[in-house]
């Protein structure tokens, strides 16, 4: 007899025999036929069908609401691949914001911002957690670079936090602009928007030489979260970004 046993199904699907016998008993998922002994078999047909709740329940979904889209006879099998990529859309576009938040979240601890716990969440979004914090005191706490932004940023007002975003913004605005002008990362305009982002930091946080203007690059290029929070301004904007600040070191190197 072909198909595939509860056990075999289980293996394959990477889901436990119990979930099966659930599923089943919910009436979600249940086998095509039985052996002579009783035992449960499921075709390729449940298969498909185990598929799809995997992916609904990886979403979120609940055993019900699955149930009542796997059984909704009016949708079509190409509409509900067409739903389930617009959900995978949705989950990576969350995903890219809670990447952005983070980043966020450690620039805010680098650079020492004394604010309320509802201040950072009105000035640096509705993402922010404090819990990131910690991270990047343990990555940069010992440096004079984090001295210098805890001296310069314990006396920032909440006002003062937002004008610094809004120059941030414009200061990643101008790098857009280069970028998808299609201007050469070495090109005079990338340079000067490079010498931009790097005046941002001198003159906000701390004297960012260029060597050290070369490490952020790298970083922004290493750490996914920070590759994530440019590649949402523009996709390829962060690695065009690291060779535009290099292109820029050298030339102050030997200005």
């Amino acid at each position: 007899m072909s198909g595939y046993t509860v056990g075999q199904l289980a293996q394959l699907a990477g889901v436990t025999v119990r979930a099966l016998h659930h599923y089943d008993e919910i009436g979600l998922l249940s086998p095509g036929g039985r052996t002579r002994a009783g035992y449960r078999r499921y075709d390729d047909a449940e298969l498909d069908r185990l598929q799809q709740i995997l992916f609904y329940r990886e979403l979120g979904f609940p055993l019900e609401e699955i149930a009542a889209i796997l059984d909704d006879r009016s949708v079509s099998p190409t509409e509900h691949l067409r739903r389930q990529r617009e959900l995978i859309g949705d989950r990576i576009r969350k995903l890219e914001n809670l990447a952005a938040a983070v980043e966020r979240a450690m620039e805010a601890r680098t650079l020492g911002i004394q604010l309320t716990p509802e201040e950072k969440f009105e000035v640096f979004g509705k993402d922010y957690q404090e819990d990131w914090e910690g991270e990047a005191e343990q990555r940069w706490g010992d440096t004079d670079a984090w001295k210098q932004s805890q001296q310069k940023t314990s006396k920032y007002t909440k006002a003062d936090w937002e004008r610094i975003k809004e120059e941030a913004d414009a200061v990643n605005d101008a790098l857009v602009a280069v970028f998808t002008a299609g201007a050469a990362p070495d090109s005079p305009e990338a340079m000067d928007a490079a010498e931009q982002h790097r005046g941002h930091i001198g003159l906000n946080f701390y004297e960012c030489a260029p060597q050290m203007h070369r490490c952020l690059g790298d970083m922004y290029v290493a750490d996914p979260r920070f590759t994530a929070t440019y590649e949402q301004l523009a996709p390829g904007l962060a690695g065009w970004l690291r060779e535009a600040i290099h292109a820029n070191a050298d030339r102050q190197e030997q200005s």
